[in-house]
């Protein structure tokens, strides 16, 4: 067997133009994973409503960072890709799950360089129907129409991994070093509570409760919410940060359902409020910078934090393209190469 390898990140449209930004848009709501209603509701939602006036105000917010270069989460994974392949013997491929780098052209360069064993690197360390399960989902949609030799492996969730905890918190450390702050605040990308629901295994254990992330149970394995906890849990625990010095919230929230909470931007207002004068963010959903992350927590952010009174808001950035973190990855594509890919990582 040819072995190769293909990272896949969300994705972004091909310009700000609105038109770009509203077919972009279009592939990615009307997704059932990420907006999980009858195809009828989801069309009239997305197609009716949604569509006739988010493009234009999303595209502003795309050029407040678009870099010269391009889309920033296009740039920093190619980046990534490239420290990537250096470090390892077999092809590395890149795809995006919306746009114009599809999945499908990620794979056709595999198999054209003879590749028929692929690792599927989707670039989130926790679970989501939103983000892992959709990528994995349309990578085996696309093996059986188009790609019927090629075996997959999907590399799992790697949220609680040691060598990931210790390139996050050394992310972390580096960029707060000369930063006095008085709460470090971890926000996740928020998604409804049905979604945790939904990938519940047991289809009994998680509640949303306060209690089901802390109890130990196999619902865990696709539990977005627990491991977004265990993932703060674990950070703080590497750096040594007191109870009561950092939390946890969700931020990017649709429409009228529950979903994740404490919300991020509610968050950070309560704080201002509370008198605390140096917040510190950081974002562990995503390994890579994007309008998420830059415009809506590092722009919109810092803005609700000076308008009740904070004064110092940092952002740590994304692990993107770290030397470390692009070494752990290949550490793991070394290891699939001779074993498994659960073994690669553990």
């Amino acid at each position: 067997m040819n072995k190769g390898v293909l990272l896949v990140n969300l994705g972004s449209p091909d310009s700000t133009d609105p038109k770009d930004v509203k077919k972009y848009l279009d592939e990615f709501l009307m997704d059932p994973r990420v907006i999980d209603l009858s195809k009828w509701a989801r069309t009239l939602l997305v197609r009716g409503i949604i569509l006739n006036t988010r493009p234009k105000k999303s595209a502003e917010a795309y050029k407040k960072i678009w870099w010269k270069e391009g889309s920033p989460l296009i740039v920093i994974s190619e980046r990534l890709q490239k420290k990537v392949q250096q470090s390892v013997n077999i092809p590395v491929a890149l795809a995006m799950r919306y746009g114009s780098m599809t999945l499908k052209k990620g794979l056709q360069e595999l198999v054209d360089q003879g590749v028929n064993q692929v690792l599927v690197i989707p670039l989130y360390p926790q679970f989501a129907m939103a983000t892992t399960e959709t990528i994995n989902v349309r990578v085996e949609e696309l093996r059986r129409a188009f790609f019927p030799n090629v075996d997959l492996s999907f590399l799992p969730a790697f949220y609680n991994r040691e060598g990931y905890i210790d390139v996050l918190a050394k992310s972390i450390a580096e960029h707060l070093k000369d930063k006095d702050y008085d709460q470090l605040l971890f926000s996740y990308h928020g998604v409804p509570e049905r979604h945790i629901r939904k990938s519940d295994i047991t289809k009994s254990h998680c509640k949303i409760d306060g209690s089901c992330c802390a109890t130990p149970s196999k619902a865990h394995q696709f539990c977005y919410r627990h491991q977004c906890l265990e993932t703060t849990r674990l950070v703080a625990e590497k750096l040594h940060l007191k109870p009561g010095a950092y939390s946890t919230s969700f931020q990017s929230r649709l429409g009228f359902d529950p979903w994740l909470q404490p919300y991020t931007d509610r968050t950070i207002e309560r704080m201002g409020k509370m008198g605390i004068k140096r917040l510190a963010i950081v974002t562990p959903a995503f390994v890579s910078d994007c309008l998420e992350t830059l415009e809506e927590i590092a722009m919109e952010g810092e803005e609700i934090f000076h308008e009740v009174g904070g004064e110092e808001f940092t952002a740590v950035p994304c692990l993107n393209d770290r030397d470390d973190f692009a070494g752990l990855l290949a550490g793991w594509i070394e290891s699939w190469q001779l074993t498994d890919v659960k073994t690669a990582i553990a």
